[in-house]
């Protein structure tokens, strides 16, 4: 009995460390004098299933006047990308929060609707000179493709006729390189820069970096022009790309560092983005939905100017939730335990090794669950994930001390007829047909697909953890085909996806070393011929 106990114990003990680890916040740099205050901020005011994709939803100023109340507190400064779905309404609301607008006209290939966002801008740029301080006239239009340099220029000199502000178009620096022609007609160039985007994506120690590198590039392309950074950021979640890790550490560290280098180097920034927006999710997958200083629903600051930052800010919860998992599959363990007789310690080290490892993935699998769920089949992908991630280990734990092995795959998908008379190897069965569909879908689309996808490394290494245990064990009899198939795709996926995604990725290095020890127990299952 004081086996089990003394595990139970370390069990709890590593579990809640290590996640008090993870959630230790990290120090930022101290912003002094000017660079303390947020230049200027990109603004779009949709919340929740909201999209400026769908329909024509418009916004209640209400809404936009509070957004605006509280962005007063952190800038001076917004940039909006249009004067549809409400956002028409900005320039009048900003006027009462005491705040300035880069006023943005949306271009795209319908004309029709080109004409009216371009007499709305002038006419609201004629309304609130003192207000608009700038007009953007299309936003990566040429990086989408959707107008002709010869035609955004006309567009351009148009709008500059016509309003009593400076104009200037926006795109990524390549189209500023192939089009220097524009920036004749433009009062300032606005250019984006966006590290974790480009083909080649910068990790975050040399993000600024690098930024500051190719904004001198275009100082030197067109030194008789201001140039000015009109979107830099970071989001705070999301899959890495290469070395490129989202994280909320990440995107505080990252704007310190672009706020002090503005302020050093005397250039004008514009930060994207004040709220997070959910509906870039459905074209840039999770993290084009993580770039705000702020959240989306709750309006809640990610992180303060000049004060460490947590990447887990609710650690404490996560923790609690690995706790109850441990306790589960040692209570689960004791009781099979009680059925079969000789529960012998290296059983019970099984068990503990099971509760460390799938106690610790459980608050990551939940986290990833809140952050990367969007839409019906989003959710019950998450959910399913996390079941499994919870209900195996539990299941994974019974079966060890009840000396349950693992049915073939074909015993518990096939009739309930031929499944095995106990419930503890039936349990940890379905958990691993369960496993096995998840694994090969999600690794199957990051093969063919992978650009927007997640990696859920920490729900299959919590859900894979008993079943490696369980394989440790002896068994006989013959490879079952289900499981050497399922062992081969994932074994190929495995070495694919890493080539691909290339080792500095450690988010891809974990779930490609959890399929190749997933595709190894697979690959050691045994069952009878069938």
């Amino acid at each position: 009995m004081k086996l089990p106990l003394s595990l139970y114990a370390l069990s709890l003990l590593v579990v809640t460390a290590l996640w008090w680890g993870l959630g230790r916040p990290q120090p930022m740099p101290t912003l002094a004098g000017e660079s303390s205050q947020t230049p200027c901020l990109s603004y779009a005011p949709f919340r929740g299933d909201e999209s400026p994709l769908v329909g024509d939803i418009q916004i209640e100023p209400a809404r936009i006047a509070a957004d605006l109340g509280q962005l007063a507190t952190r800038t001076n400064c917004i940039r909006t990308y249009g004067v549809n779905h409400g956002t028409h309404l900005v320039p009048e609301l900003a006027k009462q929060a005491g705040l300035k607008v880069m006023l943005g006209i949306w271009l795209a290939p319908e004309r029709d609707r080109n004409r009216k966002q371009i007499d709305t801008a002038i006419e609201l740029a004629r309304r609130y000179p003192e207000v608009v301080s700038a007009v953007v006239v299309g936003n990566e239009v040429l990086l989408r493709g959707e107008m002709t340099p010869a035609d955004l220029g006309a567009t351009i000199r148009e709008v500059k006729a016509a309003v009593p502000v400076p104009v200037t178009y926006a795109d990524v620096p390549e189209f500023w390189l192939r089009h220097p022609d524009l920036a004749r007609d433009v009062d300032f160039v606005t250019i984006h820069l966006l590290p974790y985007w480009e083909d080649f994506p910068t990790p975050v120690a040399g993000a600024v970096a690098h930024a500051e590198a190719t904004r001198q590039k275009i100082v030197a392309q067109l030194p008789d022009k201001e140039i000015f950074i009109g979107e830099i950021g970071w989001p705070s979640a999301g899959r890495m790309r290469e070395g490129a890790l989202p994280s909320r550490v990440n995107q505080a560290r990252f704007l310190h560092e672009v706020m002090a280098l503005a302020d050093r180097e005397k250039f004008g920034v514009n930060l994207i983005e004040a709220f997070d927006q959910p509906w870039k999710r459905q074209r840039e997958g999770t993290v084009g939905g993580y770039w705000g200083l702020f959240d989306a629903e709750g309006r809640a600051p990610k992180f303060a100017w000049g004060q460490p930052v947590s990447n887990h800010p609710y650690w404490p919860g996560q923790a609690l939730l690995g706790a109850l998992l441990v306790s589960l599959i040692f209570l689960a363990a004791g009781a099979s335990a009680k059925r079969a007789s000789g529960a012998t310690t290296a059983s019970w080290l099984g068990v503990a090794a099971i509760a460390l490892v799938s106690g610790t993935a459980i608050g990551l699998a939940v986290e990833a669950m809140w952050v990367e769920s969007l839409g019906l089949t989003g959710w019950i992908g998450s959910l399913t994930w996390v079941a499994v991630a919870a209900l195996a280990p539990i299941a994974g734990a019974a079966a060890l001390m009840g000396r349950q092995g693992v049915p073939p795959l074909y015993r518990v998908l096939g009739p309930v007829a031929r499944w095995p008379r106990d419930r503890r190897a039936v349990a940890v069965g379905l958990a691993l047909a369960a496993l096995v569909v998840l694994t090969i879908q999600t690794a199957l689309m990051l093969v063919f697909d992978p650009r927007y996808v997640d990696f859920p490394y920490a729900q299959l290494i919590g859900g894979l953890m008993p079943f490696l245990v369980l394989a440790l064990r002896r068994q006989s009899g013959s490879r079952p085909l289900a499981e050497k198939t399922a062992a081969t795709l994932l074994a190929l996926a495995a070495g694919y996806i890493l080539l691909n995604e290339g080792v500095a990725n450690w988010q891809a290095v974990a779930f490609c070393l959890a399929l190749a020890v997933f595709a190894l127990t697979l690959a050691s299952a045994r069952g009878e011929p069938d």
